[in-house]
């Protein structure tokens, strides 16, 4: 396919809801300054948003909320889902940029999140059966890490994370495995910067593993630095379904980059930073949920039959 034709189809891919952004500081019942950054997920027939919520104070909570078709009609929890912990060493401020998944095996949801201590961030997990009440993990991985989720089941008997640990400096894709939820190890590299690309800063986990008989479509963040600013943008990778620590292939182009107003300007300028995806695989429809700029929640929407052709026709990656 001609380089020209393949970044038109790229940027073609996602279309931008036309009421962005979904949810706002003032849809909220108590006093907020942004609403970012949530992990989607389709419980009891209806979209769920747990949406990072930051206070006036700086801290950010993790709070659900809920609409009959994903984009509008939002009802927000009246109390907060889940909130930092001021006794514990590791939840000590605040919490962040959750993932959800429903793990098939044990029935439940498991909410990835990045929690604080001294020491920097790290990745905490909790577990639920109704998106109300959770049972704390606590930490799955040492400081510095971020950007994760768990794969909605186990492979040869381990589970597999997604995260972004922080190692000299460097902040790649990595992935671990682990029997229990506990214990990991196995720790891979999975996806890299790229030297002079739109991502070769930084990489980081967007949403949720997205199973597909090709392989698991795994959408992440990448970083470029300007004279400016940051700008994030949106890339894609495809894993072998049975082993996803093998990538297959990778978009050479961004999908998805700031272009709208809410996109462009808010606490954080150019980021588009999805967490959530909710796909409906009878309407071959894929809702993807981000953040605008740190301060909104937007949604755009693709085929996602479109989505799996686009990577398909990337090119294959040789191990």
């Amino acid at each position: 396919m001609p380089y020209r034709t393949r970044e038109k189809r790229a940027h073609d891919l996602f279309t931008r809801y036309d009421g962005n952004p979904i949810l706002q500081p003032e849809d909220w019942p108590y006093p907020a300054n942004a609403v970012f950054n949530p992990a989607a997920a389709k419980v009891d027939g209806q979209t769920l948003l747990l949406a990072r919520v930051e206070d006036m104070r700086g801290f950010s909570r993790l709070i659900v909320a809920r609409s009959p078709n994903g984009f509008t009609d939002w009802q927000v929890d009246s109390d907060p889902t889940l909130t930092a912990d001021p006794n514990s060493q590791e939840e000590r401020w605040v919490l962040e940029d959750p993932r959800i998944v429903y793990l098939e095996e044990q029935k439940q949801y498991a909410v990835t999140y990045v929690s604080f201590r001294e020491g920097g961030p790290l990745v905490s997990l909790a577990i639920t059966k109704n998106v109300h009440t959770f049972a704390r993990f606590g930490a799955m991985l040492p400081a510095e890490d971020k950007d994760a989720c768990l794969f909605p089941r186990r492979f040869e008997g381990r589970f597999a994370l997604i995260h972004r640990p922080i190692v000299r400096g460097e902040a790649h894709i990595g992935l671990s495995l682990s029997p229990d939820l506990k214990h990991w190890g196995d720790h891979q590299l999975l996806i890299h910067t790229r030297h002079a690309y739109w991502d070769s800063h930084r990489v980081g986990l967007a949403c949720q593993p997205t199973e597909t008989p090709a392989g698991w479509l795994v959408f992440y963040h990448g970083v470029r630095m300007t004279t400016a600013n940051q700008i994030y943008r949106l890339g894609l990778v495809l894993l072998d379904l049975h082993n996803p620590w093998k990538m297959l292939r990778r978009s050479a182009e961004w999908i998805l980059g700031p272009q709208t107003y809410c996109e462009r300007v808010g606490d954080a300028s150019d980021v588009v930073f999805p967490t959530g995806a909710v796909v409906d695989e009878a309407k071959d429809e894929l809702h993807l949920y981000y953040g605008a700029a740190d301060s909104t929640v937007a949604v755009a929407t693709a085929r996602l039959s479109e989505v799996i052709d686009y990577i398909l026709a990337s090119p294959e990656l040789h191990h």
